[in-house]
């Protein structure tokens, strides 16, 4: 049984989606995140040193935010990217398996605009809408 490969040809003016650049796109895609969760640990590591530095008083600080909410924030958009990075690393798998762009949940094509701007999309529009529950197609 021959799999089907969901990122054939794209009419004009769709953008190219083809195996070579769509791998190209997500490799690149985890590329930035690898380089953003970088420097989101430098900003840590920074505002940690920091604090060791001087004596803070978070709670008085008439300046506005504390250290403490700094150090959440970055920590919160670490852990956002390490998602991230994990949904794009499960997008080259789907592309090495060639699942790349069907929905996981109706098992329809997910539209090319679509995957341009979410290449790491496992569903389609439709299936992605909140409240909307879908059976999910059982994994061959």
């Amino acid at each position: 049984m021959s799999v089907s490969r969901p990122y054939g040809p794209v009419p004009a003016g769709h953008g190219r989606s083809g195996p070579a650049t769509v791998r190209e796109r997500l490799a690149a895609d985890r590329t930035d995140t690898l380089a953003r969760m970088a420097a989101l640990g430098r900003d840590f590591d920074g505002i940690v040193a920091a604090n060791a530095l001087v004596a803070v008083d978070d709670e008085h600080d008439p300046e506005g935010g504390t250290t403490a909410f700094e150090r959440a924030h970055v920590a919160s958009l670490m852990e956002q990217a390490h998602g991230h990075l994990g949904e794009l690393d499960e997008a080259l798998q789907r592309l090495e398996r060639g699942t790349y762009g069907q929905c996981e949940g109706c098992g329809s094509r997910i539209p090319p605009e679509r995957l341009e701007i979410r290449p790491a999309a496992t569903t389609c529009v439709s299936c992605a809408e909140p409240g909307r529950h879908r059976p999910r197609r059982p994994a061959h």
